[in-house]
């Protein structure tokens, strides 16, 4: 089947271009200029850019991949698909060792299906100064029979590992990772610098959550946060939902890394496209108040730590451009191809380029989300 998308702004990788483009079984097969050389599904002038990919979310529409329930889980992936997220990570949290395999199973049952794209485990080999919304009493040393276990359990999907590098053996588990074709992120994190660098040195080649759960950045004690931003081996994820990071540190980070180096993340979990209330995030619980999601508390005026967030990902994108500053074309790449290359993904999907398949969201004039396209078939019509 081929379709023709007319009267449409494109955001390349090399530009906004007034023009057209061509889907074949759903692949792009040309993009042109101007005035498509066919009739074609007119887009009234609406800008398209290439499908959003989310290499950090937990949930989303009130469920959460750390249930390890597989309808729940289904329904994360499509909320957020319809929120123009066509490539979307599943993350799990620090949890028990049986807990962790039996998740991975089921998402393992998911990425066979195409729903999600792999696995993410954030934990359990973290620091407990820095767990953030991570049960503590579960974290644990690295442990390179328990990692093997999580991975045989995922069945070749676990695709990223966050570990923070300064505990014991993380050195070991890192480049078991990495031998394994696992991106190992460093994050929820008290490493120094120079700890930072050694997992790097490791194999590590992404930031999680960039500024989060980690020691802030100083002029004598730089920190993990230099160390990640310096190095052109890393990629930084950023969540860019107005609580988490200052536009300021945003703008900080995205020109130190710049966009080839920068993934936008949303770090979302159950109560995204919901409303304020209580919610679970694997062992823990959840406050959401004015959507912003905290663990709770039972102390009176002493909120608990930030705790993921109710973000999507054409919000990240929208607050890129609108409070950040950066281009549409800067804005596509981190929310698209950048993660899509930490994935090993580029190939096929991250950019509107001949030959990939044809995920791709219409924006609106506020860049609001008007319809979503899925290799090649419309999953929100406009």
């Amino acid at each position: 089947m081929s379709v023709t998308l007319s009267d449409a702004r494109v955001v390349t990788p090399d530009g906004v271009h007034d023009g057209w483009l061509t889907i074949e079984d759903g692949r792009i097969t040309h993009i042109g200029r101007g005035q498509a050389p066919r009739d074609g599904f007119g887009l009234g002038g609406r800008t398209v850019v290439p499908g959003f990919v989310d290499i950090h979310s937990h949930g989303g529409a009130g469920g959460s991949f750390p249930d390890g329930d597989p309808a729940s889980a289904a329904e994360v992936a499509a909320f957020h698909l319809g929120r123009g997220t066509t490539t979307l990570m599943a993350s799990l949290v620090t949890a028990a060792p049986d807990t962790l395999t039996r998740a991975a199973a089921t998402l393992a049952d998911l990425c066979e299906q195409g729903l999600v794209a792999g696995i993410h485990f954030e934990g359990p080999y973290i620091a407990r100064s820095r767990c953030g919304a991570h049960e503590p009493t579960l974290l644990r040393e690295p442990d390179r029979a328990e990692f093997r276990a999580l991975v045989k359990a995922g069945r070749g999907h676990v695709r990223m590992l966050t570990i923070a590098p300064e505990l014991p053996n993380a050195l070991d588990v890192i480049r078991d990772a990495a031998a394994e074709g696992i991106v190992a992120a460093l994050g929820h994190s008290d490493a120094t610098y120079e700890q930072t660098l050694d997992g790097i040195e490791a194999g590590a080649s992404v930031a999680t959550h960039l500024y989060n759960a980690m020691p802030s950045l100083g002029h004598r004690a730089p920190g993990p946060i230099a160390a990640l931003l310096q190095d052109e081996r890393v990629t930084v994820e950023l969540i860019n939902d107005g609580v988490h990071v200052h536009p300021a540190m945003l703008r900080l980070a995205m020109d130190a890394a710049g966009a080839d180096r920068t993934a936008l993340i949303t770090d979302a979990m159950a109560a995204a496209g919901m409303g304020d209330g209580r919610y679970p995030l694997g062992p823990m619980t959840v406050d959401v108040v004015d959507g912003v999601a905290r663990l709770a508390s039972d102390t009176p005026g002493q909120p608990g730590s930030i705790a993921g967030s109710t973000l999507t990902m054409d919000v990240a994108f929208r607050r890129t451009v609108r409070e950040v500053g950066r281009s549409l074309v800067d804005a596509a790449r981190m929310a698209s191809l950048t993660p899509a290359r930490v994935l090993g993904l580029d190939g096929e999907v991250g950019s509107i380029t001949v030959g990939k398949y044809a995920d791709l969201v219409v924006l609106g004039d506020d860049l609001d989300v008007a319809s979503v396209m899925r290799r090649g078939a419309w999953v929100r019509h406009p």
